[in-house]
């Protein structure tokens, strides 16, 4: 792991002190934590380890602006200085399914995914295919965050935006699906405290 300003949180820290942050540094991203982030959130779990996640890291402030006018105007996303898109596409995903069979498995492992693939997916159409592929950059998109705290940045989760005018700025194929818009940075504000349900009002115990 690259070195960094400050001693990466515990798991449980990264939680406790994560906020959704609107307010930022005026400062650019150290480009090594950055692919730090980004390397810890690719290594979440995905079923049949499909990883049909990417992402698209913008930095540059004209782009930022595009962005922000498909988000409805939200000033986060010019504030912070970057905004990584987290997006799933599914149809990448099953032209290289090869490339996710882990390599102990041998080129029988190789086959095998591919015949997964071609069958539980094969009649599907897009949209419906693609919905798994999201259900699977969802995960990617947590583990995106908590990363990121637990290298002292901070993020705010955000759905409200274009989709297709997000897809025509950064040039992505029609079928891709968003997890979402996630401006990072150093907070230059502290932010709400948490106010959760309590974990009975939540969970059921059997």
């Amino acid at each position: 792991m690259t070195a960094t300003a400050t001693k990466p949180l515990t798991v449980t820290e990264a939680i406790e002190t994560r906020r959704s942050i609107r307010k930022y540094v005026q400062e650019p991203m150290n480009q090594d934590d950055l692919r730090e982030i980004l390397r810890l959130a690719s290594l979440a779990p995905s079923a049949w380890n499909a990883q049909t996640w990417r992402f698209a890291v913008v930095q540059d402030p004209a782009v930022k602006a595009q962005l922000q006018e498909a988000a409805y105007g939200q000033g986060q996303v010019t504030n912070a200085p970057a905004v990584i898109v987290v997006y799933s596409d599914m149809e990448d995903t099953l032209q290289t399914v090869e490339d996710t069979a882990h390599p102990g498995m041998g080129e029988q492992g190789r086959t095998g995914q591919r015949t997964t693939f071609d069958r539980v997916f094969g009649s599907q159409d897009v949209a419906q295919r693609g919905q798994w592929g999201l259900s699977q950059a969802n995960i990617a998109f947590g583990f995106l965050m908590l990363a990121a705290r637990g290298l002292g940045y901070d993020t705010v989760p955000m759905l409200g935006f274009q989709p297709d005018k997000v897809k025509a700025i950064l040039g992505l194929p029609e079928h891709v699906q968003f997890a979402g818009l996630l401006p990072i940075g150093k907070r230059a504000e502290e932010g709400f405290p948490h106010h959760r349900h309590s974990v009975e009002r939540l969970t059921k115990f059997y």
